[in-house]
Parts: structure tokens; sequence; C-alpha cells
């Protein structure tokens, strides 16, 4: 059955506040209570420092409940058990053992396991079983799940989807880059769980569209993304508005000092589980730095890109992507741009392409770092090495996942060798180290490169898609002429996603 007993914590103070930035304090100390929070500062376009350092795990209190090895030990409804059996879940993950026992009881989680080791069903099921049930009123959703990015806000709610509807729970998807009239519509018609990303989740507040005052169980996936993004003083301020004697799980693939005022001021006794440590690299997954000279680098990259099988490429501005990408499609080579200067449809419709392989290379910013999930993708590229060694781990994330192998190349110059030694270290990586030509064995027996066919590829909608394109435009009434003259008034809300 479905347990939902929740901590009562309006008896208890909260950790934080003024002395939540000092390195080196452990978490029992007491604190003054969250009226009295930081000064908040920074935004959306200024982003934070990072604090060097281990993450320090908070003590816990209360003893955790042991783990278990199976769903059916859970209390769990019945609905959700059996849809984990048409998914095809029939173990839970080591992460969704340890954790689920305690959420499921109301216990403040923090949970850090690799990239695919399972947490959004380690928090989602828990939060899913919480709420089962219940019904939201308009506007006032009862669940929410925090995400640093659009990509990850679709992924959390693609792999939730299944499990709401065998509860009959309606979740809603708030992100930037979509209509904000759509999404308040949807939250005026109810519904008890929001995937959302901050900025955009702060404008439907500010417009008076959600409300966060009945929300019990609040979820912050990747919160150290959040963190280096600037997102952080809407972060502290949306869960200032939940009710305070909620529930709360904080989740990551890397934790650092960055969230340590999240832990301190949200988390009360957590159970803290960690699956890895803030490294996280994966045993299955193969760590190849590639040294290479600047004149031979882009066409190293090319026979890269022309391998069988799909892989994502990484570079660090969206000019750089754009131009590796069309010269891809004029070598050949069925290539796609991800970046932030895409509009979110763009986005949505160039993953779904590269997910059924009508796109083989994804060529992407550092926004495709989290928040994509692509079976058997084995191959992830660094051709613009990254700066930050979490950046590193959550790039090379995207292969090697719930339990697959894959390999992480980076393709290094020679003035770039320095920096990625101390990277490397950084991350707790130590890779096979080669020097590569364009054309060479060593670089076929790795990546798979090969000559690309050379004749140009245009990228066009499956046919499916535009059957169903079609199909639409076909029942669509056409404007009368007096309409297509009237003006168009746009309201633009910024919005972070």
């Amino acid at each position: 059955m479905n347990r939902t007993h929740t901590n009562d914590r309006s008896a208890r103070t909260r950790k934080g506040g003024a002395d939540a930035g000092k390195g080196g304090s452990r978490f029992g100390s007491p604190a003054p209570r969250r009226s009295s929070g930081p000064a908040r500062s920074g935004g959306y376009g200024r982003r934070p420092a990072p604090v060097q350092g281990e993450f320090a795990l908070p003590t816990t209190i209360t003893p955790a409940l042991p783990a278990v090895e199976g769903f059916a030990d859970l209390g769990m409804p019945e609905q959700l058990l059996a849809e984990l059996g048409r998914q095809g879940v029939t173990v839970p993950f080591p992460i969704q053992g340890a954790t689920l026992p305690n959420s499921l009881a109301g216990r403040d989680v923090l949970g850090r396991g690799r990239t695919g080791s399972g947490k959004t069903l380690a928090f989602g099921l828990a939060l899913l079983a919480r709420t089962a049930g219940r019904r939201a009123e308009p506007r006032q959703p009862l669940g929410l799940i925090l995400v640093p990015t659009r990509e990850l806000a679709q992924q959390v709610t693609d792999a939730l989807t299944p499990y709401a509807r065998s509860v009959r729970l309606r979740l809603a998807t708030v992100v930037g880059g979509m209509s904000i009239g759509r999404q308040a519509g949807v939250l005026r018609g109810g519904a008890e769980i929001v995937v959302a990303t901050p900025g955009r989740l702060k404008d439907l507040i500010d417009r008076g569209d959600c409300r966060l005052n009945q929300v019990g169980v609040t979820v912050l996936d990747e919160a150290d993304q959040m963190a280096d993004m600037g997102f952080m003083p809407q972060v502290t301020a949306l869960l200032d508005q939940v009710r305070p004697e909620g529930q709360r799980m904080l989740f990551s693939a890397t934790l650092d000092r960055n969230v340590d005022l999240l832990v301190r001021r949200y988390l009360t006794d957590p159970v803290v589980h960690s699956v890895d440590p803030s490294a996280g690299a994966v045993t299955t997954m193969e760590h190849h730095v590639l040294h290479v000279h600047g004149a031979d680098k882009h066409t190293a990259t090319t026979e890269i890109a022309a391998r069988d099988g799909r892989v994502i490429m990484f570079l660090d501005t969206k000019h750089a992507v754009d131009r590796l990408t069309q010269d891809l499609l004029n070598s050949g080579v069925r290539a796609a741009a991800l970046h932030g200067g895409k509009s979110q449809p763009q986005r949505t419709r160039t993953l779904a392409q590269f997910k059924t392989g009508h796109v083989s290379v994804l060529v992407a910013t550092n926004v495709a770092a989290r928040g994509i999930h692509v079976d058997n993708l084995d191959l992830v590229v660094n051709v613009d090495p990254p700066t930050d060694h979490k950046d590193y781990l959550h790039r090379g994330g995207r292969t090697a996942r719930a339990g697959e192998s894959g390999s992480v190349v980076t393709l290094v110059t020679p003035n770039q060798r320095r920096s990625m030694v101390r990277l490397m270290s950084d991350a707790g990586i130590r890779p096979q180290i080669t020097q590569i030509h364009s054309g060479d064995e060593a670089l076929r027996r790795i990546t798979g490169a090969q000559a690309p066919s050379g004749i140009p590829v245009v990228i066009t909608a499956p046919v499916a898609e535009r059957s169903r394109r079609s199909a639409t435009s076909r029942g669509r009434r056409r404007p009368s002429s007096t309409a297509r003259r009237a003006p168009v008034r746009t309201s633009v809300l910024g919005a972070a996603a």
C-alpha cells in the first residue's frame, strides 16, 4: 500500500542561513531559521564562482531503512508495480533499492549516483506513490520536480508519464522556449506533478498562474548544475514557497560544495546514499585522449563522424556547432545541431531524429551534456575539450548508461595537453593517451572512423512526420483576407531554461 507518513518538521529549525557558505563545517550544527536566509545575488546572467572542494556529506541522525532487492518489497500502489512490469523494469538499481524505502516513508533524501544509474525512477516512483489518490486544485500542484534544462525536463516527463498515468496523476512540463500561455492553461486545468525549469516556473508564479503552497514533495534533480548556471536565487525562492513541513529529495550525478546551501537549509535529517564518488567515472566506460595536430583535427573529426553508428560531438560555442554540422552534411554525414540558439520545437525534433537514427551525429554544446538518454549510444567525442571536470563527466555520461559500455574520446591539440592532464586528475580518471592522425589504424580502432562518402546530404523530416503535417494542414481552414492582414501582437516573457 501507499505509505504517506511525513516527517513532522514544524517544530524543527532549518539548517543553513548565515553560515551556509563556510567550508569545512558539518551539517549538524544549529543555524538561523529559513526566514533569515542568505542575501540573494547573481541571477540569470551571472555565473557564480565555483566553490572548490569535495562535497561533505551530512550526518544522518535517524537510521535509514534497509535497502530492498525487489520492487514488490516496497509499499507502492499495485498500479505502479504493474506498470514497472509492463515497462520491463524488474530489479531495482542500487540507488532505487537504497532510497525508495526511505523516500516512501517521507524521509528527505540526498542521492548521488552516476549518470544512467536510475535516479529518475528513484525519486519519481516515490513522488508518484506519495501523491497517488489526491487531486490538485487549479494552479496548485502537489509535487514539484526542478531541473536545470529543457532537455532534462522533457526526459523526466517522458520517463514518468506511463507511471503517472497508471495512478491517474497529471503531469505538466513547464520550461522556457514554449508557449507560456499554453503552459498556464495546463496548470489552470489542474496538474498534480509539475516538472519545471526555475525561470519559467517563476514567470508563471509571477503571473498568478501557479502557487506552490500545496506542494508536499519537492525534488531537485542535478542541483549542482542549477548552482553552476546561476539559478540558485531562483531555486531558493521557489523552495521557500512550498510547504515547510514537506519532503525534499536532492539527486545528482555530481555533488560539490556549491550545493551545500541547499542541503543545509532545506534537507532535514536526510538519508544519504552515494553510489559513486563525485567523479563518478563509470567502470564500463573507456576514456581516450587523442593527441592530434591542429591542422589535422577537422579531418579526423569528420572521419569519426562518418563511422557506423551514432555519436554525440561536443563543442564550446553555437557558431562552432553550426559550422561543423554544415561541414559534415557537405561531406555526406547525417548530422544535426543542438544548442541554446535553437527553438524548443527544433531541439525536440533534432533529439527525436537522433534517437530514431534518422540523424547519426548530434553536434552539440553543453546543453546536451545532461538530460539526454539515448539507448545503445557507445561513443561521445569532445571535439573541444571541456574546461571543467564536471562538464567532462556529464558529457561522457551520455554513453555507458544503465550498465551498457561506451567510450569517451577527447581530441587534444598540443597547446591543450597540460590543461587536459589537470582536468583528468580532477575527474579522477586515467585515460588511454594515443597520438593519432586522420586515416590511421589507431583512429579506426578506437572510434570506428572511416572516410565519408563526400556526397552532400540534406536532413528532411521523416515520412511519418511529413504525413502528419500534411494531414494537419489539410484540416485547417484558411483565414480570411482580413484576418491575414490583421497585425499580430506578441508578448515576450523571459524564461530561463
